[in-house]
């Protein structure tokens, strides 16, 4: 076959993508496919050989791929030539300009990186990053406009819900409340609702930012009106939008104390995202999950993330996409070590930060035949009293910075310079099934089991999916994976389970489509405990070959749950003090005659009957015997008194 017509199927892609019925979105694994097909296999094929290889090639991704590439072939020879415009010569390119003001780090060094001139940037240019650490909150400079459609807020239809914005995984899409000045001083065109509830007094909008949007369209999927209140738009469509999300971001800014952000999932959306604009796939079934803590407990987080695709969406040089409050100057503190030591490093933070309030504490008391104040002594053994208690502690510590800074004492100058470790830090290990399950596995052991007052997400795609979709001891049974071609043989390990045995873990397993208040609950009450807690999130991803897109990835872990694949719960052995069955299955009784459909849904399960009908037939009624038999267990547990 002829070069020409192997690049042409590269520059045609997402034409051939739109003529083979793919609703004008070129499909990605598709696009990814068009680019292996020409690196790989020699110009020199016939077209018969061409679909051989394809198939070889592409044959575990299902038959649609095979049948897409194979439209690609019997296209390519009708070649037709396109003259360009020789105007475009002088085309200037200009960047999108923020109206906040660029950083020093921005300039200097993120944006020759991103414009691969990172070569020819000097090593004293580097001088005050040879701590390895980077600022935070940079991924909001780089407005990509990656979306072909991104969506449009239609507020007649909007019921005010928020859950567009919850489930939202790069942080692009945001309801803002506005008083009557800052609506009169929005740009033109400006469409704005009267507040319900708790926000009458203000006007409301939901808020896009079209150039960090990646045009999933989950927003669309979740919206709960009768008739949906968002709508995808081509990008070109939408670029008054772009003034409108400058103004709301940083002009009428966020609104958090009017409603208690931690009551409901509505209010929770009115606080600032601490995690914004990630690299993550678009429709990512991970991020959501790490969005929604940044809103609760960001402003007072240490983070320690496991290798993995959490830590190259959550620290890809020179971009970070963890930021800081715009009202406090506060957030979240990031940090990634290795893949196999994860849990021991939040371990070592946890225990770092309380020898800092053991010291903080020491100072206090000895200070009682100080000099200092009565006044200061008394917010001393408040802030004592109370330093375990997240919130009260951040209320009492304004109390002891605003006098210790009126005091001579030597002690006060010593108290201040702790400042930092005043309020209750809540440490968080993240990381996903490869390291929780496999390789980390005996570190996150040896945490959990020391009782300490640390908080473990685990984000569950049921393969080693940074590394190109290997098999982990979270892939289920019949599923396919590398490592797994002719399906998985054994069952998935409970990772719950096993740590509830301690009798002192909380531990929650959550599906964040299937019930967002559950989730919610579930992170609120992990913090809130006085020890280790392990949260299990169930997160669609790429690898899963999912056949209604990664726009549906929402409706998959609800679709999961309803077919008894995946189970929610709680575990909360502080209800076992008060009697009561530690043990919530949150889970309704599933519908079995879904199982097998959800199966055929994703790639990763439907391939088996094409590559091995036979092991198919026999592993997909083990597989619903597996889920029946787990649910079975988790149901015995919440009966049992």
């Amino acid at each position: 076959m002829a070069e020409k017509n192997i690049k042409f199927y590269i520059i045609n892609a997402t034409k051939i993508a739109e003529e083979i019925g793919l609703g004008g979105r070129t499909n990605t694994i598709m696009q990814s496919a068009f680019f292996k097909v020409a690196n790989v296999i020699p110009y020199d094929l016939s077209v018969k050989e061409m679909k051989a290889a394809i198939v070889k090639s592409y044959g575990a991704k299902g038959e649609n791929i095979v049948n897409m590439n194979y439209a690609a072939v019997d296209r390519g020879g009708d070649v037709e030539k396109i003259e360009i415009p020789s105007e475009w010569s002088a085309i200037e390119v200009k960047p999108v300009e923020n109206t906040k003001e660029r950083p020093d780090f921005v300039k200097n060094i993120m944006e020759p990186i991103n414009a691969l001139k990172g070569d020819d940037l000097p090593v004293s240019a580097f001088v005050d990053r040879a701590d390895g650490t980077f600022p935070a909150g940079t991924t909001e400079f780089e407005k990509r406009g990656v979306a072909i459609n991104v969506p449009e807020w239609i507020a007649d239809n909007c019921i005010q819900c928020n859950q567009c914005s919850y489930v939202c995984p790069h942080a692009a899409i945001r309801p803002f409340l506005l008083s009557e000045e800052e609506a009169a001083a929005a740009p033109d065109g400006t469409a704005l609702l009267k507040g319900i509830g708790g926000t009458k007094e203000y006007k409301f909008r939901m808020q896009v930012s079209v150039l960090d949007c990646t045009g999933c369209g989950n927003c669309v999927d979740v919206c709960p009106s009768k008739t949906k209140a968002l709508e995808m738009k081509p990008l070109g469509t939408q670029e008054a939008e772009v003034e409108r999300w400058e103004y709301m971001n940083y002009k009428v800014g966020y609104k958090d104390t009017i409603l208690e952000k931690s009551k409901t999932v509505k209010n929770s959306q009115f606080a600032q995202p601490l995690f914004e604009f990630s690299g993550a796939c678009a429709g990512c079934g991970e991020t959501p999950y790490i969005k929604a803590i940044t809103q609760l407990f960001g402003e007072r987080m240490l983070i320690a993330n496991a290798t993995g695709c959490s830590s190259i969406y959550g620290g890809s040089a020179p971009a970070t996409p963890y930021c800081k409050n715009y009202n406090s100057g506060k957030g979240p503190a990031w940090a990634n070590s290795l893949f196999e030591d994860n849990a021991e490093y939040g371990f070592g933070m946890a225990l770092a930060v309380n020898k800092m309030r053991d010291r903080i504490q020491d100072r206090m008391e000895k200070a009682e035949n100080s000099s200092l104040s009565t006044e200061t002594k008394t917010a001393f053994k408040e802030w004592i009293q109370y330093r375990e208690d997240a919130e009260k502690t951040d209320e009492v510590s304004g109390k002891v910075i605003a006098n210790l800074k009126k005091e001579s004492d030597p002690i006060a100058k010593e108290l201040l310079a702790l400042e930092q470790y005043f309020s209750k830090k809540s440490v968080w290990i993240f990381g996903g099934d490869g390291w929780a399950y496999d390789i980390g596995y005996g570190g996150l052991d040896h945490v959990l089991a020391s009782g300490e007052d640390v908080n473990v997400l685990v984000m569950d795609t049921e393969v080693y999916s940074n590394t190109g979709g290997q098999a982990s001891k979270a892939t289920p049974v019949e599923s396919v994976a590398k490592f797994a071609a002719a399906g998985m043989r054994t069952r998935k390990k409970d990772l719950g389970a096993m740590a509830m045995t301690y009798g002192y873990v909380y531990v929650a397993q959550v599906a964040m489509g299937a019930s967002q208040a559950q989730y919610f609950k579930a992170i609120k009450e992990a913090e809130a405990y006085p020890g280790p807690s392990l949260i299990i999130a169930y997160a669609p991803c790429i690898a899963h070959g999912i056949k209604s897109g990664m726009g549906k990835t929402q409706a998959e872990e609800k679709l999961a749950v309803e077919a008894g694949y995946w189970h929610n719960y709680r575990y909360n052995p502080l209800l076992e003090a008060e009697g009561k069955n530690p043990f919530i299955l949150d889970s309704k009784e599933p519908d079995w005659n879904m199982f097998q459909d959800f199966l055929k849904g994703e790639v990763r399960y439907s391939s088996l009957i094409k590559s091995f009908p036979e092991a198919a037939k026999e592993l997909f009624v083990v597989a619903e015997k597996d889920a029946k038999w787990r649910y079975n267990f988790y149901k015995k547990l919440s009966e049992d008194k």
